[in-house]
């Protein structure tokens, strides 16, 4: 997951030789195509792009003879939030991470995390584990980044003399900015044994 205008390289690197390897994508906007046609800019066996979320996609990397690499989504984000998680649905047992980015702040920041609406956590790092994920951990996860403190009052000054027009009152506290998802669980039953 990206936010729009983040730049990001991918390579078509092949044990041995990378000659003649192509990455390819498919977008809801755009069909299948070849970096460097109307998206990205050729380096070598790699392509740098500068996304915006049209971009949002399947990634992969497409020899001459026409063998291909395992895919990759790609998800452009046009907000300043994004709430990363594994791979959906998760399975029973499964070690969970749920990170918090927000667009221009360090990685390691203060973040609320709700689940179906409760306050649970709040992490200084901006990240919440789940180390063994079980049934009731299924729900509706959002955080939210405090919004920035303001004074409450502005500072005492003595009286100005001419006096001055009142100064301008302090502007409303900014609403948090806030991301969510719905964590599942995977259900599977192993196969039976012949």
């Amino acid at each position: 997951q990206f936010f729009k205008y983040e730049s990001v390289s991918l390579s078509c690197e092949v044990q041995g030789n990378s000659a003649g390897w192509r990455l390819k994508r498919n977008t809801f906007s755009g069909g299948s195509s070849d970096c460097g046609g109307n998206w990205g800019k050729p380096q070598g066996s790699s392509c740098t792009v500068s996304l915006i979320p049209s971009d949002s996609g399947v990634y992969w990397c497409e020899s001459g003879s026409g063998e291909h690499s395992n895919a990759v989504n790609i998800t452009v984000h046009d907000g300043a939030v994004i709430l990363e998680s594994p791979a959906l649905p998760v399975t029973e047992g499964d070690y969970v991470t749920l990170r918090c980015r927000y667009q221009g702040t360090p990685s390691d920041h203060t973040a609320h995390f709700y689940k179906d609406g409760s306050l649970i956590r709040t992490e200084t790092t901006g990240e919440m584990t789940i180390p063994a994920v079980s049934k009731s951990d299924e729900g509706l996860y959002k955080w939210d980044l405090p919004p920035p403190s303001h004074p409450t009052h502005p500072p005492l000054l003595p009286p100005p003399t001419p006096p001055l027009p009142p100064p301008p009152s302090l502007p409303p506290p900014s609403p948090p900015l806030s991301s969510s998802l719905c964590l599942s669980l995977g259900w599977w039953l192993p196969s039976p044994s012949l």
